[in-house]
């Protein structure tokens, strides 16, 4: 079963230095058909403007992974941790018993685009920690780049939960598969281009929930990036 999320009914809020779309439920919008997807419970599509960005504030108890798809993220956080990433950089934090931060767009003429997700971690109470690493899908285009694993596994930042998230770059006219289990789901992200996915049309900021089947389909109609969870 596909189920399509489309980019105009995601939630919207623009405070002038963040022009933020919400797939779920966050701050004031709420909406009780689109509260999380098994453990997939935030994904916003932020876009920072020069010199802005989100001053220190806490979290605590959730996975939260930031995907950078053009510009760059600077990150300061309670652990000691001063750092910057570029494009397709991806930092990890674990905020268990708590975690305080910042977030800020390092530059002074270009905006900041960025993914932020949230995922439920596997249990409560875990030491804060936080990773970050670069990651270069345009290197392999048409290839599945493994940016966060419960394991680690092939260089990916290691998250508490049951997850893997994964992006492409798939040039137009390249079709890429992926096999899911079928105890398995998927959420799949289109960050940048159009696509067909299973038989159905998706644009930039589109996303499909994937329940009851075993391979994904994805055919760029245009060259494109997409970002995919497999999720128990």
């Amino acid at each position: 079963m596909i189920t399509i999320r489309r980019s105009g009914d995601r939630g919207h809020a623009n405070h002038g230095w963040l022009d933020s779309y919400h797939t779920f439920s966050f701050a004031n919008y709420f909406d009780p058909d689109h509260v999380q997807f098994r453990s997939l419970r935030v994904i916003n599509e932020d876009r920072i403007a020069p010199s802005g960005g989100f001053p220190t504030h806490p979290h605590r108890d959730m996975e939260i992974v930031t995907y950078v798809i053009a510009g760059a993220l600077a990150h300061k956080d309670s652990l000691g941790n001063t750092e910057t990433i570029g494009a397709h950089g991806v930092q990890r934090f674990s905020a268990g018993t708590g975690i305080a931060h910042s977030e800020f767009n390092p530059s002074n003429t270009e905006a900041t685009h960025i993914l932020q997700i949230w995922l439920f971690p596997e249990q409560q109470g875990l030491t804060p920690s936080y990773e970050q690493k670069v990651f270069a899908p345009e290197a392999n285009p048409g290839e599945w780049v493994k940016l966060a694993s419960r394991d680690a596994a092939d260089g990916s930042v290691k998250i508490h939960q049951d997850a893997a998230i994964f992006s492409t770059v798939l040039p137009a006219g390249q079709v890429r598969t992926y096999e899911l289990s079928r105890d398995r789901y998927a959420w799949v992200q289109i960050v940048k281009g159009d696509v067909v996915l299973n038989g159905h049309p998706l644009f930039p900021g589109d996303a499909a929930a994937v329940a009851d089947e075993t391979l994904v389909t994805i055919n760029a109609t245009t060259d494109a990036e997409i970002v995919l969870f497999d999720l128990a």
